[in-house]
């Protein structure tokens, strides 16, 4: 069973990639930067 051509251009448009890959980036955003506290949070301790 194949998928027509058109469907594949409609998934795959600039605009769903583009917005796949804002979304990719901000995930790895946040796992990047969820293991390091900031120091400031425990100067006064």
């Amino acid at each position: 069973m194949r998928l027509p051509l058109n469907v594949l251009r409609r998934v795959f448009s600039k605009e769903n990639l583009l917005a796949l890959l804002v979304c990719l980036i901000l995930i790895a955003l946040v796992i990047f930067t969820a293991d390091s506290a900031p120091l400031w949070i425990y100067q006064g301790f």
